[in-house]
């Protein structure tokens, strides 16, 4: 049974994350490489909450009680008295590798080592620990409070118990899981970024604005938020990584990357958390 749980990354991803387990009675430690970040994804998300408090969505005593079962903290070592381990870190490979190596180091035998990588291989991933059957994916949606999908992933060597375990929780946290098999992008980012791309390729050769081309896939395809707008709040950095990673995945120059995106992200136009990207911010 899953009562103790660690969100690896305290950005946006992993404090949505924990919060949606702590809003469900989970004990969860909030991790970062430095406490004063993990500090500042629960000061964050306890600011948002706030804020739904003085709109009338949230009551104060459930904010209360979601916060006090988040714990900040630095030290992978916590790792140890987990059931469940989530990285969210940043879409890098590398990164995520060293992240797994370590926790390999750490982890007792029965814990699950879960990614909420957005387009990865799980096997990849899993290779580099002793205990590959305990690694999977679990992605969730951005924002993670509010989006209902958590794409669940095995890897090769995935037991049955691990998946129908992650399945059964994704349930427990109000979210409706649905089974995809392990290929770059998996079913969400496979379909949903190369339609980002293709719109930025729209920008780069001047058929329309920026907001024209928002404006026309919200009024004529009914989406909730333009590509562009989406692209901005996910982030075009995380955007050409997924991108990169269909591409060189699938070996297919249909998922190349828009020329215009690749020069936002070396101009660190990174979308709404930088201030600018298609669109400025504050």
């Amino acid at each position: 049974m899953i009562k103790n749980v660690m969100v690896i990354g305290a950005g946006q991803m992993g404090a949505g994350i924990a919060e949606v387990f702590a809003a469900k009675g989970f004990s969860v430690s909030l991790h970062d490489r430095e406490e004063a970040l993990a500090i500042k994804g629960k000061t964050a998300m306890e600011a948002r909450l706030r804020k739904l408090i003085a709109k009338g969505y949230a009551a104060e005593e459930d904010v209360q009680s979601t916060l006090e079962q988040i714990h900040p903290t630095a030290d992978l070592s916590v790792a140890n008295e987990m059931d469940l381990v989530i990285e969210a870190a940043t879409e890098n490979m590398e990164i995520k590798k060293q992240i797994f190596a370590e926790l390999d180091q750490v982890v007792g035998p029965k814990t699950i080592l879960a990614t909420n990588t957005s387009s990865l291989p799980i096997t990849d991933l899993a290779s580099v620990t002793q205990k590959p059957e305990r690694v999977i994916g679990m992605h969730f949606m951005n924002p993670v409070p509010r989006m209902k999908l958590v794409e669940v992933i095995r890897g090769l060597a995935t037991t049955d118990d691990v998946f129908e375990t992650i399945v059964s929780l994704s349930k427990q946290l109000d979210k409706v899981p649905v089974s995809v098999e392990d290929f770059p992008g998996f079913v969400s980012n496979r379909i949903l970024m190369p339609m980002i791309n293709e719109a930025i390729f729209t920008l780069y050769e001047g058929v329309a604005s920026a907001e024209d081309i928002d404006t026309v896939m919200k009024l004529g395809m009914n989406h909730p938020m333009g590509p562009l707008t989406l692209a901005d709040f996910i982030g075009l950095d995380t955007c050409l990584s997924i991108m990169n990673v269909l591409h060189e995945g699938f070996g297919d120059d249909k998922y190349r990357p828009c020329p215009l995106l690749k020069k936002y992200v070396q101009a660190g136009w990174l979308g709404k958390k930088s201030g600018r990207g298609f669109f400025q911010y504050e």
